[in-house]
């Protein structure tokens, strides 16, 4: 009998600690190595790294040019036992929006902090830093969020930079970007920054980040922009359930047409997902299911996440489409609404589609091989 090694190590004191069952821990873990394309032992590692509070690396998270939507949306996620977990995962020794200190209490505890820490801690970057005027336009604690940055940065042993402002700008750097507004890539250009851009963007995307590197004691593979590949790999038309209309040529017009009732495709309406990497429509929003997502609930991606499209591009414009190959499988549509009620008749219509689609394909497939079959034979005397 195959050992279960998911039973090598007490669940009680977790239990206890995170306030979730042993079933639901565990489905939580295998969910974030399936994610990052890992193993069912990397979830019973992960488990295991959890389960140990003395493993919980602390964490210094900075507040930039921002609306603190990344630290709303990672606090009001609905994923069970999210927010709590999420405290204690890690030790949160420094955060402006959640410290319950203030003013020269709280500086004197995050550079404490960095100094027991030096080499250990995680460094969180959340907001733009501006640059013009030697960075005077944020500045907390009386230090520019420039120096800030860079002190806390020097002995860190891992750096995030979570949403699209901490990634490469955000809005803040939008033309004429008049403070100087960049992400802290572009401050740290000597350290590695992974960037979790998104405005906000999906807490799982951070967590699953975080667990890696509880786990591992360093960050995931991450592409030339920073971004871990298991979140990040693929633009958000190769995965969007609209695709399939896409390639048969569907799509909505204006809102509340036909065609956006039926869920056709929103590339006419300014859908920047055609040019904009993220995993949204795998990972969805408030993991309720049912489509909740800018593109489930009807509205077209304006590509948040992607440095030149999302805040500088017109909403509806039209998006350089990389790839105008259909995929090899289709995405599923199914009844879920999407930007409305889909009707049966619609339904099936579409599968029709699909099916005449795929039909379709199989047999040019055919005929080519057929034809070069046919070319390779010798001609006979």
């Amino acid at each position: 009998m195959k050992k279960d090694l998911s039973l090598d190590f007490d669940f009680t004191a977790i239990e206890k600690r995170l306030g979730c069952s042993r079933r639901t821990f565990m489905k939580f873990c295998t969910g974030v190595a399936a994610s990052l394309g890992l193993g069912a032992s990397s979830a019973v590692a992960m488990a295991q790294a959890v389960a140990d509070p003395a493993r919980r690396p602390p964490v210094i998270w900075l507040h930039g040019q921002e609306c603190t939507g990344p630290t709303e949306a990672l606090l009001r996620s609905e994923q069970p036992g999210l927010a709590h977990l999420i405290l204690e995962l890690i030790s949160l020794d420094y955060h402006q929006t959640l410290d319950t200190g203030a003013g020269h209490q709280v500086e004197e505890a995050k550079k404490k902090s960095m100094a027991d820490n030096k080499g250990k801690y995680l460094l969180v970057v959340e907001g733009a830093i501006p640059l013009k005027d030697k960075g005077i336009y944020c500045k907390i604690a009386g230090e520019t969020m420039l120096d800030i940055t860079n002190e806390a940065a020097t002995d860190a042993a891992a750096i995030v930079a979570y949403g699209s402002c901490a990634s490469w700008g955000g809005v803040q750097s939008a033309s004429p970007n008049p403070t100087g507004a960049v992400g802290a890539p572009q401050v740290l250009k000597n350290k590695t920054v992974l960037t979790i851009p998104g405005c906000p963007p999906n807490p799982a995307n951070f967590i699953g980040t975080v667990l890696f590197f509880v786990t591992y004691g360093k960050l995931p593979p991450i592409d030339e922009l920073g971004r871990p590949k298991w979140a990040y790999g693929r633009l958000i038309h190769e995965n969007c359930y609209r695709r399939p209309h896409f390639d048969a040529g569907r799509f909505a017009k204006e809102f509340g047409d036909e065609g956006h009732r039926k869920g056709y495709c929103l590339y006419e309406l300014g859908c920047k997902g055609p040019e904009t990497y993220n995993n949204c429509p795998s990972l969805e929003y408030n993991n309720v299911g049912g489509g909740v997502w800018p593109i489930g609930v009807g509205h077209p991606c304006f590509g948040c996440s992607e440095k030149g499209v999302g805040f500088e591009k017109p909403m509806f414009s039209l998006s350089d489409v990389k790839t105008h190959t259909p995929p090899n499988a289709f995405p599923n549509i199914d009844h879920r609404p999407l930007g409305g009620n889909m009707s049966a008749a619609g339904v099936a219509v579409a599968s029709a589609a699909v099916g005449a689609v795929i039909g379709a394909s199989v047999v040019a497939s055919s005929k080519i091989k057929k034809q070069e079959k046919a070319q390779k034979q010798p001609k006979s005397s």
